[in-house]
């Protein structure tokens, strides 16, 4: 039963980070993992810093024992020739007091050498483990380096993704009905068609009708006015008539003529 339990659980939380990570803004999440890679990096920098600290101060405290057994080397050389002289002085309790010291020295030096042999070793092993921390940050720092040059090719694909998404959705919006009481673009298309379809029709109608063509004949008859009127004034003006203007008005004299003829009267006026 227990089990069961436990399964059950982690594929409830395996479902719920499922659809967390569907509804979760990808630039969000990008971002996310870029701020954990800095925290990466700053964490193993100061491990890294921490393991060339120690191979540093190794290296001092061999230096300073190594300086401490030259040292402690001289005054060892220094009392055994110290109490050279002083045996050959017959100084027996000077050479003693040498002699005596010359060991302390030697044993000094005996412990001082298996500390700089201690310490070589630690400082190698040091120098190693800093050389490969150097290494580390190095290579870390390149893969983060490469890291934040793909966040911003994926800020530009995810910019792409969100600008076609919305294309898409345009596109369908264009040829699907949005809501029950919203028509689609094909709809108000037709209806826009039909009206004007219609209007048309009307339009063709009125024109063929008795009324359109009077409407015609009183407007040819306002045009034909207007024209003697502006004649008239270009006269009183003296200004010559445009041969077009001359032309026309014999053309619409013509019709005039002919209709007299045909009454048996001359074009003059006077009787036959």
């Amino acid at each position: 039963m227990l089990k069961a339990l436990k399964r059950w659980w982690k594929y409830l939380v395996a479902r719920t980070d499922s659809s967390f990570n569907e509804r979760a803004d990808p630039k969000v999440q990008l971002e996310q993992a870029i701020s954990e890679a800095h925290e990466q990096h700053k964490r193993l920098t100061q491990q890294a810093a921490n393991v060339i600290a120690n191979q540093k101060q190794t290296e001092m405290r061999l230096n300073r024992v190594m300086t401490e057994l030259e040292k402690v080397s001289g005054n060892a050389r220094q009392a055994v020739l110290m109490a050279d002289q002083a045996q050959k002085a017959g100084d027996t309790a000077k050479a003693t007091e040498y002699t005596q010291a010359a060991e302390s020295f030697a044993n000094r030096m005996i412990s001082l050498e298996s500390e700089v042999e201690d310490l070589k070793s630690l400082h190698f092993q040091a120098s190693e483990a800093s050389d490969q921390a150097k290494v580390a940050v190095q290579q870390n720092a390149t893969a983060l380096q490469k890291k934040l040059s793909e966040r911003q090719a994926l800020l530009g694909k995810i910019d792409q993704a969100n600008m076609q998404e919305e294309m898409n959705k345009a596109m369908s919006q264009l040829s699907m009905t949005v809501g029950e009481d919203v028509p689609s673009l094909e709809e108000v298309r037709s209806k826009v068609e039909a009206r004007y379809a219609k209007a048309k029709g009307m339009q063709e109608l009125q024109g063929s009708s008795v009324e359109g063509r009077m409407l015609e004949v009183e407007q040819a008859a306002l045009n034909v006015e207007a024209t003697s009127r502006l004649a008239e004034i270009k006269a009183q003006l003296g200004i010559a008539p445009e041969p077009e203007a001359i032309a026309g008005e014999s053309a619409a004299e013509a019709p005039a003529t002919g209709e007299a003829q045909a009454e048996g009267q001359p074009s003059d006026g006077t009787s036959a």
